[in-house]
């Protein structure tokens, strides 16, 4: 890769993206992520027993797995801009109606909307990144995007917190949720608009890709302005056609999906059960919620900490680098902690694996969002990313529920060391279809 990857052309346009991309990201997880672990809190006020809480807890998962594909549909149509204001909206809808519910059904049904609207929010970012950031440093820019998701998901917490505390109602932090999707609305509709800041930057770096055969596919990647050389002018561009349709684009990019995509999903089902393992191993040892939450924090400390070295990684030296070693490890070190639950040293081997499920997990941030930009079909990215994002979110769903049904039959070592080998075959999909799809760029 050469060193234009480098230059302060990266920096300024990645600034200038702050405002419309990643202040709007940082706004709707700093929210989202103090609302979270209180919606099981809220739901049993409301009479909800606990299996019927974590049923409710779940509708933010299937909202969000729902609304992929016509979120989408949404944004092939009406652009990615108006998607993100429009859900954001509809959002504030969904926030009075977690604050005022007066029955469980209906706070249900809101947290539902937020998951909805959170698939919409989240596939218009995508989708912008996709369209807009050259490939030279596509992995550090989609990285960066998932960085901020991650800061805003880990303080949330600590700021739902700080809100019980002066106010003690949990209600304080829906309230605050509200407040970031207000500021949220107004930054993307009266913030600058990258893309015309962009326009000049954009073009000069996708003319010099174009010039460049340097065998890396570029079809996630819609010039601004064509250059001489590239496709007919008569190709469509998602800025001005409706698209092909969401189940059209998922059957005509079936092989990608079925092979590649369910790679991701792989990766995305082992992230989700790490959030789900930890907790629950650490009650099987006994050990106090006060000590559980310092190991789970301390992860995810690290798991944050090297958000942007994956981005650096896969855009120097190719994004099986970054995939690879993180499936590795979170394969591995689900397996091995699987054989230590019974160990005279359990609580240490349980912090050091810890620690390496969070290293594995921050190795691998960005990759999702950059394998879906690179295999996006250049004419209509939206449809596809729908799809994408819909199987990536299927197997982060899915993950729970085996991990509960594996230790409901067997115990939750077992569990463990399933999601372990998980891990381990996705790996081997990856090692398999991430060079078929997206070779390696050469020097």
């Amino acid at each position: 890769m050469s060193d234009r990857a480098d230059s302060p052309t990266a920096r300024d346009v990645l600034w200038r993206f702050g405002p419309m991309v990643y202040g709007p990201t940082v706004l709707f997880a700093l929210g989202e992520g103090a609302v979270i672990p209180l919606i099981p809190v809220i739901a049993a006020q409301l009479g909800a027993d606990v299996a019927t809480a974590a049923l409710v807890a779940s509708a933010l998962v299937v909202g969000q797995l729902c609304g992929n594909i016509p979120a989408g549909w949404a944004v092939a149509r009406i652009g990615e801009r108006l998607t993100m204001a429009i859900a954001g909206l509809v959002s504030l809808a969904g926030i009075v109606g977690m604050a005022l519910a007066p029955s469980l059904g209906i706070f249900a049904i809101a947290v539902f909307l937020i998951g909805f609207c959170a698939a919409a929010f989240g596939l218009a970012r995508h989708s912008f990144m996709t369209t807009r950031v050259p490939l030279s440093f596509r992995a550090r820019a989609l990285s960066l995007l998932g960085g901020t998701f991650r800061l805003g998901m880990f303080v949330g917490p600590f700021i739902a917190a700080g809100l019980l505390a002066v106010f003690g109602d949990e209600h304080a932090a829906i309230w605050f949720f509200g407040a970031c999707l207000v500021a949220t609305v107004l930054l993307v509709v009266f913030g600058p608009d990258p893309e015309k800041q962009f326009l000049d930057t954009s073009t000069a770096e996708d003319d010099a890709v174009a010039a460049e055969d340097t065998g890396e596919p570029v079809t996630g990647s819609i010039p601004l302005r064509r250059a001489k050389g590239s496709r007919s002018p008569t190709t469509p561009s998602s800025a001005t056609d409706p698209g092909t349709g969401v189940l059209r684009t998922m059957w005509r990019h079936r092989r990608v999906l079925s092979t590649l995509g369910l790679a991701a999903a792989s990766l995305s089902a082992v992230r989700s059960a790490r959030q789900v393992v930890l907790p629950l191993w650490g009650v099987s040892l006994g050990l106090d919620a006060q000590t559980i939450a310092l190991v789970v924090g301390i992860s995810g400390a690290i798991d944050f900490a090297l958000f942007y070295a994956s981005g650096q990684v896969m855009d120097r030296f190719g994004r099986l680098w970054a995939a690879l070693p993180a499936m590795i490890l979170m394969g591995a070190g689900f397996i091995a902690l699987a054989f230590t639950h019974d160990l005279p040293q359990a609580p240490m081997w349980f912090a050091m694996f810890a620690a390496v499920l969070g290293v594995g997990n921050g190795l691998s941030s960005g990759i999702l969002l950059t394998l879906g930009a690179d295999v996006a079909p250049r004419s209509d990215p939206a449809a596809f990313l729908g799809s994408w994002r819909t199987l990536t979110d299927a197997g982060g769903a899915v993950a729970p529920l085996l991990v509960s049904a594996i230790a409901a039959a067997a115990s939750l070592a077992v569990a463990t060391g399933a999601m372990g080998v998980i891990g381990l075959v996705g790996a081997l999909a990856f090692v398999r279809w991430v060079p078929r799809y997206v070779p390696r760029t050469r020097p």
